[in-house]
């Protein structure tokens, strides 16, 4: 053999550092079947990288399995800064959902940050209750409440708040309920958040009822089952015996069940009581009607007979947040998350008026800034419940609806004219607003509503006055301080784009400032969360930065 063909085997050969390199890397490929990413159907914001294992026991399974997260959630595009001139005219239709601050709660007490897409800030601002004048009767169904203050992340800007108050209904005055429990018993809904958590909370509102109100519950797995027909409220044990009875397993076909959930409602039906459904899920679909559009489509057509929806959400892993919000929106119902027992308690014991008796149906807000004051806006939150300008006195567009004693919240971020809180260009050719006339006023606001089975809409209007800005934040109410503090920390959880360098730990003492009573120990307990979104914000920092550093 000559020396040149020698040489030329040997560079085909493998060096043994070579070998060595691969032998490491499927080492630690091996080693790293223990690792995986919690994936949500969301912004590349996920919660930070979680690690564990599952191992496959039984006949014929050696090997690691890697959990599948299978959450799901809308994505909503930030609400953009407005230009006075050019959009003077500010649209959406009210939201009295509070699904996803109790959602938010849940990630922070297993220590996570939520995905972006789980934050709604105008639910996570209305979760709460503020310091709002009732109407004194129910032919004016709520009472409007605004207040104006510097904004406390930028010195240059202003709050606006509306605030919303329905009409107290109390318990002794309620009508009667017709109610339908629709609950999901499939396979996903076996562990402990689930199914032995709703059957808890269920059997806390069959405690509410009354000897005119009619329970009926529907269960879906792989099919439908009617597993108590329509009884009066008042037979307690019979409705504790289904429930305890209750056990998860197969499909979920929930189409076929919110059909059925509607025809028993449909046949059970009130004349001027309160008729609605209640879905308790996880919203993981699989069998029949499973397609987002369609089912959205069926609840528009089942809610033309009057009869509402509302959706309560348990779980996680699947736990399909978007579904659920939406078809309580199509269905004339609200949308909570029940993380455990107290807020189940919270629902539908101390919170039941409310979140069973409509007050005030399609209700729309409709705000006109005054180009003489205000420059610039940006509406704060509710995203996903904007309108088109016309869609306000189109009575057949559909909106939110409030029931009794809800408080409704939205905040608006203004820069005045002539200040250097203004983030937008002039435009070079566009027309410029008449800034002469009228600077008594900042906007003016006009809510639309229907009385609950009327079609015609009811205005109410009102103005918000010049006078009325306070331009040091302190001064201002601790209802609009505490709502401040909600909405920056939302609004840092889902990147902060607007919120400047405001940090958690200013939000947690901003709001810690703002408690005047907190008779259930809900402002409290958000100070916490505050604090421990910070430690776990400060964590994932220190994570990033040490793989950073390492080449991770």
């Amino acid at each position: 053999m000559s020396l040149a063909n020698s040489s030329r085997r040997a560079a085909r050969r493998p060096s043994v550092k070579v070998l060595c390199a691969i032998a490491f890397a499927a080492l630690i490929s091996v080693a790293g079947c223990d690792t995986y990413q919690t994936s949500y159907d969301s912004a590349s914001s996920a919660p930070v990288a979680q690690r564990g294992m599952m191992y496959m026991h039984g006949p014929g399974h050696s090997r690691f399995h890697t959990p599948e997260n299978r959450e799901k959630y809308a994505p909503l595009a930030i609400n953009p800064v407005r230009s006075v001139a050019q959009a003077p005219v500010s649209t959406f239709s009210v939201d009295v959902d509070t699904g996803s601050y109790t959602n938010v709660r849940r990630f922070l007490n297993a220590g996570r940050l939520p995905p972006r897409r789980a934050v709604r800030v105008e639910e996570m601002i209305n979760y709460f209750a503020y310091d709002y004048a009732a109407p004194e009767t129910r032919e004016t169904p709520f009472r409007v409440a605004t207040e104006v203050a510097r904004t406390p992340w930028n010195k240059n800007t202003f709050l606006m708040q509306i605030g919303l108050k329905a009409y107290e209904v109390p318990k002794s005055r309620r009508p009667a309920a017709n109610l339908v429990f629709l609950i999901d018993v499939s396979g996903s809904m076996s562990s402990d958040d689930k199914l032995p958590l709703l059957k808890s909370a269920f059997r806390l509102l069959a405690g509410q009822m009354e000897p005119e109100d009619r329970i009926t519950i529907v269960t879906y797995a792989n099919g439908t089952r009617l597993a108590l027909d329509t009884i009066s409220g008042t037979e307690t044990e019979s409705i504790h015996d289904v429930l305890d009875d209750l056990r998860a397993g197969g499909g979920t076909n929930g189409g076929a069940g919110i059909k059925l959930a509607y025809a028993k409602a449909r046949k059970a039906f009130i004349d001027g009581g309160i008729n609605r459904v209640i879905l308790a899920t996880d919203g993981d679909l699989n069998i029949g009607i499973v397609n987002f559009d369609d089912l959205k489509a069926l609840i528009e057509k089942e809610r033309k007979s009057g009869i509402a929806l509302t959706t309560l959400g348990f779980g996680t892993g699947n736990y399909n947040d978007r579904l659920l919000e939406q078809l309580a929106d199509k269905g004339n119902g609200n949308h909570a998350y029940i993380d455990n027992l107290n807020e189940g308690r919270k629902v539908l014991v101390e919170k039941l008026t409310s979140t069973l008796l409509t007050v005030a149906q399609d209700v729309k807000v409709q705000v006109e800034f005054n180009p003489a004051v205000v420059a610039e806006y940006r509406l704060i939150g509710y995203e996903n419940r904007a309108l088109r300008q016309e869609d306000f006195k189109n009575d057949k567009k559909d909106a939110g609806d409030i029931g009794a004693g809800h408080r409704v919240t939205a905040l608006y971020e203004i820069a005045l004219v002539g200040s250097a809180g203004r983030l937008l260009e002039t435009p070079r050719y566009a027309p410029v607003a008449e800034r002469r006339g009228n600077t008594k006023e900042v906007a003016f606001v006009r809510i639309r509503y229907k009385d609950p089975g009327t079609s015609i809409s009811k205005l109410i209007e009102t103005p918000i006055r010049t006078a009325s800005i306070r331009t040091d934040f302190d001064q201002a109410s601790p209802s609009f301080r505490f709502a401040s503090a909600v909405s920056a920390f939302g609004q840092i959880l889902k990147g902060g784009t607007y919120t400047g360098d405001m940090n958690l730990n200013a939000v947690s003492n901003l709001s810690a400032g703002a408690i005047e009573r907190d008779p259930d120990g809900l402002r409290h307990e958000f100070v916490r969360l505050v604090k421990l979104a910070d430690a776990l914000k400060a964590s994932e920092t220190r994570q990033v930065g040490a793989n950073t550093e390492t080449g991770n």
